[in-house]
């Protein structure tokens, strides 16, 4: 079942129910906040805005069409599509699966003023499946970086490990300095890391689940935690909510940007299975 909903200050959301999973999409920023099996997966601060204009703490923001903020760039932090509206222009339902795509026509600012389409399909059943589609409409070239940016709800921050990014160059964003490491991830301390040269499954294991993120075009990683004083400094995250989540995010970024011709499509596409 799909049902569009409002919050009283008219801030509207999809609402998706079938035999095996639920979740909630909001229409500002075509933001998942919502996706549940058995379990809830997705961290979504206490304290979070569902207000018009304002980036939602947690869930799976998207960052288009920039990843970040860099020192020549006029866009803002992230981009503009995570504060944007999209609309529902297709669903599918069934028992086991729902699919919805959301859709931004007019995707384009005064720092960003190209013919671009931006659509996202959701596939919601015992998998969550994301698909951004960028189509370029315009004669001339664009160049974009962009991110999916998980946030996994986890039993405690002590109790995961993350896998598959051993021996993977990343930019510490921390210190603006470039490492590798060969064992897996513990997070013991503020973590701000863009990996690059993905091209293997990652896995995030926790006390009670193991989870396995498979990305295509895609050859970026990021991972962050705020830690303590970070997520004090925070406005809209609980003081203790770093305990909670870990971003494990999809991306394009760095050297791993994307370029479109006029008339050229580029899908970023991230799945997560749940064990």
């Amino acid at each position: 079942m799909i049902t569009l909903k409002k919050l009283d200050n008219g801030f509207e959301y999809i609402e998706i129910t079938n035999k095996v999973a639920s979740a909630k999409i909001a229409l500002q920023g075509a933001h998942l906040f919502r996706y549940k099996t058995d379990v809830e997966h997705l961290w979504v601060s206490s304290i979070a805005k569902f207000e018009k204009g304002k980036a939602i703490r947690g869930g799976v923001p998207i960052c288009w069409p920039q990843f970040g903020k860099p020192k020549d760039s006029k866009l803002k932090q992230h981009g503009f599509a995570r504060e944007s509206m999209f609309e529902l222009v297709e669903s599918k339902d069934s028992d086991a699966m729902t699919i919805v795509t959301l859709k931004l026509i007019d995707a384009k600012d005064e720092n960003f003023n190209y013919g671009c389409e931006l659509s996202i399909t959701f596939y919601i059943g015992e998998e969550l499946k994301i698909e951004l589609t960028t189509k370029n409409l315009d004669t001339k070239q664009i160049k974009i970086t962009q991110a999916l940016h998980t946030y996994f709800a986890i039993s405690h921050i002590s109790n995961i490990s993350i896998r598959g990014l051993e021996n993977k160059p990343y930019l510490d964003q921390l210190d603006a300095k470039f490492k590798k490491d060969s064992d897996a991830i513990a997070i013991v301390e503020e973590v701000d890391r863009i990996y690059q040269d993905v091209d293997s499954p990652i896995i995030l294991e926790d006390a009670d689940k193991t989870i396995n993120i498979t990305n295509t075009n895609s050859a970026s990683t990021i991972v962050w935690n705020p830690w303590i004083e970070k997520a004090k400094n925070t406005k809209d995250m609980d003081d203790d909510g770093y305990e909670n989540f870990v971003c494990i995010e999809s991306a394009n970024a760095l050297d791993d940007f994307v370029v479109l011709e006029g008339g050229e499509s580029y899908i970023l596409t991230t799945k997560q299975s749940f064990y």
